[in-house]
């Protein structure tokens, strides 16, 4: 099989929720993916797993010559990457091999340990497999981890290389427009969060999610192209809601009408986790908000560092808690979301009127 066949196989089924722990991602795509790079998996020479380090252990290994490890990996849940480079430092210090790379699946973080400044500053790629152009992915990947690029030390070239060069900080620069742009077309609840604080500290008032929501939407509109050039129907990009009447959501011909947004969003997960019992843990599995769950066992669990929003949650029939400190156009993309866990069709088999 082709690499290029492997990832568009393991893009569906990070979609589809379908690794829920550290051991299906190191196994249903860190192996899949080395093999497809050509790493011979089963010489444990070559690519050692559980790889001893002292008292410590990295998940794998990759060895040039045999038993001398030239790359590590860690492997983490996906979305759980979060202060998992420390512990990956301390790894590749103890070995002293030139790369290392954290991953739970979907994002790869390639660094280069002996580089300079802090681990962030020494991390010299960061791929996401979801959000990057297929021919982007497999390029990066080849280009890196590639076993004979390895052994022939054309990979930590490239690595340096790319990592010392002027054309990262045009990357950055160029792209920096468009995360801003990406920020607000997502409506990212930190960024909503940051606004509606900012606010209440000038006026002593908070605004509604939804009001800030608005106000964002009205910056994109004057800060930016027309939204047909920058916000394809494939992108998946947020746009203000049109519909009108009663708030509430249709599911395979059967309408239920509620009282707010929020009520929207907690009775399609409860709908969806009576239909099927593995969706709720399918859908806690995918990736979620960079400091957030969308759904947690506890509602302290929803907001990390924020006790003063765990009361902005609601409890599902099965006892999962659901966050909704959210803008309509979030809670859009929540259902979205669900919507590909659950195998629907978002617009098809289940439609959603949040109101103007």
């Amino acid at each position: 099989m082709d690499i290029r066949e492997d990832i568009t196989e393991i893009q569906k089924a990070i979609r589809a929720g379908q690794f829920a722990n550290e051991a299906a991602v190191s196994r249903g795509i860190v192996m899949r993916i080395l093999q497809a790079l050509n790493w011979p998996i089963f010489d444990t020479n070559i690519v050692c797993p559980e790889y001893p380090l002292e008292t410590l252990k990295v998940d794998y290994a990759l060895c040039h010559p045999p038993s001398k490890p030239t790359v590590i990996i860690e492997v983490k849940n996906i979305g759980n990457l979060e202060g998992g480079d420390s512990k990956l430092f301390e790894y590749a210090f103890r070995a002293g091999v030139p790369m290392a790379i954290l991953t739970d699946g979907q994002e790869w973080h390639f660094y280069l340990p002996a580089g300079k400044g802090s681990i962030l500053e020494r991390r010299f790629y960061k791929l996401d497999i979801l959000e990057r152009d297929l021919d982007e992915i497999v390029n990066r990947f080849v280009r890196y981890l590639a076993y004979e690029k390895i052994c022939k030390g054309e990979a930590l070239k490239s690595a340096r290389t790319e990592h010392d060069s002027a054309s990262i900080l045009r990357e950055v620069r160029t792209n920096m427009p468009i995360a801003w742009r990406k920020l607000i077309e997502e409506q990212d609840s930190i960024l909503i969060d940051l606004i509606s604080e900012k606010v209440a500290d000038l006026c002593g008032y908070k605004p509604e999610p939804d009001l800030v929501s608005s106000f964002l939407f009205e910056q994109l509109k004057t800060s930016t192209p027309p939204s047909s050039e920058i916000l394809p129907v494939h992108s998946g990009a947020v746009r203000p809601p049109v519909k009108t009447g009663r708030m509430g959501y249709t599911l395979h011909g059967k309408t239920i009408y509620c009282r707010n947004a929020a009520d929207v969003l907690v009775n399609v997960l409860d709908k969806l986790s009576k239909r099927d019992s593995n969706f709720i843990t399918r859908l806690a599995s995918r990736k979620h908000g960079r400091k957030r769950r969308y759904i947690a066992r506890t509602r302290e669990e929803l907001y990390p560092g924020r006790p003063d929003l765990a009361e902005y949650s609601k409890q599902l029939s099965n006892g999962w808690w659901v966050g909704t400190n959210y803008s309509k156009s979030s809670i859009r993309q929540i259902i979205q979301l669900a919507c590909e866990v659950a195998d629907l069709r978002f617009g098809y088999d289940l439609t959603v009127n949040l109101g103007n």
